[in-house]
């Protein structure tokens, strides 16, 4: 066995393991909400999680390409510079989220991926244009680093904070002046058409933006769904409102339960959908280069790998076992509901034993 096989392995297992970590981490983002409203049992709302995350897993393969080529240049690398680069950030990743899961802090493994990547990229193409004899100031950072790719998804996890801010601020003040004086009439008044819209807006992600880039959705068919939003979305919206509205009339079920699982689901599913790149996308971009190298019959040293531009289909399987790992790690990961109750306990309005102070 080669030393670029025994890399590949170590690839493997370190995503096995940065899939435990960064879910531990992570799980906190679609679980707060409803553990914290106590709208169901743990175990239903864990249930719940589970199939969105499933379900996202498949449809993740749209995302793979930003491990692969979306903050460096692959083309400027040989084959044995970038597995060290993939080696380093696998191992900074798990040291880094592991550090933070013992603290019981939550951290964006999104933005760790991306900086780590951009960190070793640089590291390297430095090291590599030196022992070129390209002197310091002639080093040619454009062709190592994807700036303007680069630059579009750091700018999007930043103004992602601030749209969270003010989007969650008008949502939270619209429910909160609808329902929160005398809840049962307004319920039995707006809930409907609330929760309804509410719903529609859940279904309209999942769907439409859950398309693109599936390994189980064609072209055609997603080009079908993105032609026909609007009319999806209307039916949607009359379907889920009616459907509330004969819930209210009929049982003691309270719409906004159904409304907090369901959005739970969505997060879950959209974790899985786009944060799974952050945990395998390393090791899978590993494997594309390995694979092309070996079939190209040329030196370690010398294989050009812009093949990582290329578009690549994950393979399926690889996605169903990261998704059922995940599941697993929901379940059974005391770090998991570590950081889940540092979380949920900031929203606590009665005193209580503080963490940190």
């Amino acid at each position: 066995m080669d030393i670029f096989s025994v890399f590949l392995v170590i690839l493997f297992i370190t995503a096995l393991v940065d899939l435990i970590v960064g879910v531990s981490n992570d799980a906190v983002n679609f679980l707060n909400s409803a553990i914290g409203s106590r709208v169901a049992s743990v175990r239903v709302i864990l249930t719940v999680a589970s199939v969105g995350i499933l379900l996202g897993s498949v449809f993740s393969n749209g995302m793979m390409e930003v491990a692969r080529n979306g903050l460096f240049n692959p083309e400027y690398f040989t084959f044995r510079e970038v597995m060290y680069i993939f080696l380093a950030v696998m191992i900074t990743d798990i040291i880094l989220l592991d550090i933070y899961n013992n603290l019981g802090l939550p951290t964006s493994t999104t933005v760790s991926l991306v900086f780590e990547l951009l960190g070793a990229a640089f590291i390297v193409g430095i090291l590599t244009s030196l022992d070129k004899g390209i002197h310091w100031f002639e080093i040619p950072f454009h062709n190592i680093l994807n700036f303007s790719s680069a630059i579009t998804i750091v700018s999007g996890i930043f103004l992602s904070i601030f749209l969270a801010f003010i989007v969650g601020s008008a949502v939270q003040y619209l429910s909160r002046l609808v329902f929160t004086f005398s809840l049962n009439h307004s319920l039995k008044k707006y809930g409907a058409v609330f929760s309804g819209l509410a719903i529609t807006t859940i279904f309209y992600f999942l769907l439409i933006k859950g398309a693109k880039g599936s390994a189980f959705v064609s072209d055609t068919q997603a080009e079908w769904v993105m032609n026909n939003s609007w009319a999806i979305n209307i039916v949607a919206f009359l379907f889920w409102s009616i459907a509330i509205q004969l819930l209210l009339w009929f049982t003691t079920v309270n719409p906004l339960r159904i409304v907090v699982l369901l959005g739970t689901f969505a997060l879950a599913m959209a974790f899985a959908s786009n944060d799974l790149v952050n945990f395998i996308g390393v090791a899978i971009g590993g494997l594309v280069s390995f694979q092309s190298w070996q079939q190209s019959g040329i030196s370690a040293d010398v294989f050009n790998m812009g093949v990582l531009n290329q578009e690549l289909q994950t393979p399926a399987w690889i996605l169903l076992v990261a998704g059922v790992v995940m599941v697993l790690t929901l379940w059974f990961s005391a770090k998991s509901r570590k950081v889940t109750e540092t979380e949920v306990s900031l929203g606590r309005q009665d005193d209580g034993d503080e963490r940190f102070k």
